[in-house]
């Protein structure tokens, strides 16, 4: 039976919200094509990053919205919630 990556296990998943630096690594080299995964922007030091953080809540806003029951999206300890707090989204 193949191990599963550290992104998708307890292991690689902050407390907190999102991945930790172990879950992103393990993402990053399991999809080599794609742009690598940056850790949380809550206060953003370049316009870049503050796009990034703008764009990340206005996407995880509307999935909690859309794509989430409203236990889940009420729930303080949801992982989206968690993650939305993580980034510092209002």
């Amino acid at each position: 039976m193949a191990k599963s990556p550290a992104w998708q296990t307890k292991a690689g998943k902050n407390p907190k919200g999102g991945l930790n630096a172990k879950g992103r690594a393990s993402y990053n080299a399991a999809n080599p094509g794609k742009p690598g995964l940056k850790p949380p922007a809550p206060k953003p030091k370049t316009e870049k990053d503050a796009a990034r953080r703008k764009s990340f809540c206005a996407r995880m806003q509307g999935m909690k919205s859309k794509l989430t029951s409203s236990k889940t999206a009420k729930d303080p300890n949801s992982r989206i919630n968690k993650s939305l707090r993580a980034w510092n989204c209002k």
